[in-house]
């Protein structure tokens, strides 16, 4: 039965060493941002998205970081009304609360009435940016995804010019897509490969941190999984039934101690 293990391991050897490397960052969350939208009544409602700021700390002018913003530029709006959205950012961030984030649009931001396309004023979005409240906490080994629900037609505002200015009326949600298995295998000479697998045979996989034993399989499925510790020629093999990964929770399985071959 090890030799059959040892010949998937080799088979999928690429996979499994990219999992290993995430081991070094296992305090980090997975985010993802996507845009999305009310129907609005205009033809077109767009927004020039150029940068994306969170602040991890309680602090108003301190604690920011910038997102790598995937591809920044103009977006439609009313292309993500109905349950549709768009990704902006997907990036891993360290564990902790995210307070606050805000939103720099660029200079192309237009509404097109009746065919016109008009220049929307957002004099404070392109200096500051939008700041709104998140209040979320990330868990390590959890993916993340958090949706900009940008209103477009509470947000744009006639002046009696017969200009336009955006006003954003935005709100903000996260849902934890994923769950994570953690644990500590020892003896850390035993070299072990784990492998979560689902009842649907959907596999994920680590190795243990050679140096402590410890390891996180991060990003799975809501799912009840077998887990399979395979350890060098040195050990015997072990494997743990029924368990249950619940979306936004690290399972942990705490120490596991493999047995040496006799």
């Amino acid at each position: 039965m090890k030799n059959l293990f040892l010949m998937a391991l080799v088979a999928i050897l690429f996979t499994a060493c990219n999992d290993n490397d995430s081991n070094s960052s296992n305090q980090n969350a997975k985010l993802s941002i996507r845009l999305t939208d009310a129907p609005a009544d205009y033809e077109q409602v767009l927004i020039d998205v150029q940068e994306i700021h969170i602040n991890a700390s309680s602090e108003e002018n301190s604690g920011w970081q910038e997102l790598e913003v995937l591809n920044p530029g103009v977006y439609n709006l009313l292309d993500f009304k109905n349950g549709m959205d768009t990704l902006l950012v997907d990036q891993e961030l360290p564990t902790g609360k995210i307070s606050q984030m805000r939103l720099v649009l660029g200079d192309n931001n237009q509404v097109m009435v009746d065919g016109d396309l008009h220049d929307l004023d957002t004099p404070s979005a392109q200096q500051s940016g939008l700041k709104f409240k998140i209040n979320a906490e990330l868990v390590e080994g959890i993916t993340y995804k958090l949706w900009i629900d940008f209103d477009a037609g509470r947000s744009i505002v006639e002046k009696g010019n017969g200009g336009y200015s955006l006003k954003p009326v935005i709100r903000t949600f996260t849902e934890a897509t994923s769950g994570a298995i953690k644990g500590i295998v020892t003896p850390v000479e035993a070299n072990t490969y784990i492998m979560a697998i689902s009842a649907s045979n959907d596999t994920a996989s680590t190795f243990a941190d050679e140096e402590t034993g410890e390891f996180l399989i991060r990003g799975i499925e809501a799912s009840t999984y077998k887990v399979d510790f395979v350890p060098n020629d040195d050990y015997e093999s072990q494997s743990i039934e029924d368990v249950n990964v619940i979306l936004g929770e690290v399972k942990d399985l705490k120490s596991i101690e493999l047995t040496k071959v006799e």
